[in-house]
């Protein structure tokens, strides 16, 4: 069966699709684990999807480099 053809990808490229992690503040709960803090990235504002405007931008200077 003929797959159609794509768009680029709209996966963040500043977070690779990772929007969310989690930071070890270095301090320890009573009960022995880390405290720690969730960090959504600031391009994707935790989506992990990017506007279509920022794909095609970073794609063409990525090309023209």
């Amino acid at each position: 069966m003929p797959q159609r053809p794509t768009l680029a990808s709209r996966i963040c490229p500043d977070c690779d699709g990772f929007p969310v992690v989690a930071i070890t503040t270095g301090t320890r709960n009573p009960d022995g684990t880390r405290t720690t803090l969730p960090v959504s990235c600031s391009a994707c504002h935790g989506t992990g999807h990017a506007p279509h405007w920022l794909v095609t931008t970073r794609a063409s200077k990525a090309v023209a480099a």
